[in-house]
């Protein structure tokens, strides 16, 4: 995790230490060298290690660009955050060590959430919310409806830890520099993500309902439009319309494509409750856009590529021929199951005449990925390749480490991961 963290820029690198060890350098002074004095230390550096983490869960599109990506960033919101657990656990734990030799019964009294007071019930209580909120984190599957409350437990088990820092410790400098950043953190993420404050005013003027399962919707602005580029992603929330039951809730969708005037295109599969209430969008219907985020097609260079899309995953792709950026001898291959999820099919297959660079290769695939591998390694010159790969993540695994297997560089596959919510 360090050799990974000095790889950061040097003013991010030097925000997240600080944010960490702050609330520790100012209580060394009144730390004895004990056990129980490295676990007040302990205790300091898991409440800087939340703060830290908190503040890479503010979804801007500037900050996390600075990062290299949403997904890059929130990552280091989850490693920072387990982090922080780890050390906040330990916390009461070196706290007993000292107690257990002389006197068991306050050593076990320190650890036992039922004999605590007040602050070692907060304390316990905070212990509890940030293990549930962090359970929910990664249990990437659970339904959204039941993500969501669990994963909010970790404001809670936020809230409980400063009462936790307040009863102990008071209103001293260490617990200034915890609370500031953990309080602007959750109030600029409630109200300019959350609530949408951040967000652009766009309105729902087409839908193309291209399979059971997959819409098509068409976005034009109200108000100035994003900056959007095509293998960028936006959050997006659909409101209430004259007969649309709207959901409001922002999730991430991939451009399917960027116009001239601002206007954007998602293509929006049905893979969970609010996914799946989109399929019957109406034109009329108010939007709000978060955005773009994404790092996708930062760094193309005129090195020839290599494209694999898998299902919904072929969306960038979309957005980048649409907008007729093929300079380079590209190799594009499109897997799907059946041909009814191929929605785009016959507009891809459409412009191997327009761009004589691109050689399409469209592959039905259901389980069985050796096909696959066997027209990869037909690819000419495939370690001289810059590869972008987007679609299900345990097929973008399967296809990186492949790839990394038969002679490409890791710095020459490209892919954003999308299990944040």
């Amino acid at each position: 995790m360090l050799r990974t963290l000095l790889t950061l820029p040097r003013f991010l690198l030097a925000l997240l230490m600080a944010l960490i060890g702050l609330p520790a350098l100012l209580q060394i002074p009144a730390a004895p060298l004990t056990l129980s004095g490295v676990g007040v230390l302990a205790g300091w550096l898991g409440c800087g290690a939340l703060a830290a983490s908190l503040i890479l869960m503010v979804r801007e599109p500037a900050f996390s660009s600075r990062f290299g990506g949403l997904d890059r960033m929130y990552r280091w919101h989850h490693r920072l955050g387990v982090l922080a657990y780890g050390l906040l656990l330990a916390h009461p734990l070196l706290l007993a060590g000292q107690a257990l030799p002389g006197n068991p019964q306050a050593a076990w009294k320190i650890l036992s959430p039922w004999s605590q007071a007040w602050p070692g019930m907060l304390g316990w209580g905070a212990l509890l919310g940030l293990m549930l909120g962090l359970g929910a984190t990664f249990a990437i599957r659970l339904r959204y409806s039941v993500w969501r409350p669990l994963h909010a437990l970790l404001s809670v088990g936020v809230l409980l830890g400063i009462g936790h820092v307040l009863m102990v410790g008071g209103l001293s400098a260490a617990a200034w520099a915890v609370m500031v950043p953990i309080m602007l953190a959750l109030g600029w993420r409630v109200m300019r993500a959350d609530r949408g404050q951040g967000a652009r005013p766009y309105e729902v003027s087409a839908v193309s309902r291209l399979s059971d399962e997959i819409v098509e919707v068409t976005l034009r602005p109200l108000a100035q439009a994003l900056d959007a580029a095509p293998g960028q992603f936006v959050m997006a929330a659909f409101f209430e319309g004259p007969h649309y039951r709207g959901c409001g809730e922002y999730h991430p969708y991939t451009l399917s494509g960027v116009a001239p005037d601002g206007g954007l295109r998602l293509s929006i599969k049905a893979l969970g409750d609010c996914t799946r209430n989109i399929q019957s969008l109406e034109v009329g219907v108010a939007a709000r856009i978060q955005g773009p985020f994404g790092e996708f097609f930062a760094s193309r260079s005129a090195a020839p590529e290599l494209w694999i899309a898998g299902g919904i995953g072929v969306t960038p792709f979309l957005a980048l021929l649409r907008v007729g950026e093929v300079t380079s001898p590209t190799e594009f291959i499109y897997i799907y199951r059946v041909t009814r999820d191929a929605c785009y099919l016959g507009e891809l297959e459409s412009y191997t005449a327009t761009h004589p660079m691109l050689h399409f290769h469209p592959h039905v695939s259901q389980h069985d990925l050796e096909p696959l591998y066997a027209l990869l390694a037909k690819v000419p010159d495939l370690p001289a390749r810059q590869a972008y790969v987007c679609g299900p993540p345990p097929l973008v695994a399967a296809v990186s480490a492949w790839l990394k297997q038969h002679g490409m560089q890791a710095q020459s596959i490209h892919f954003e991961k999308f299990e944040f919510r």
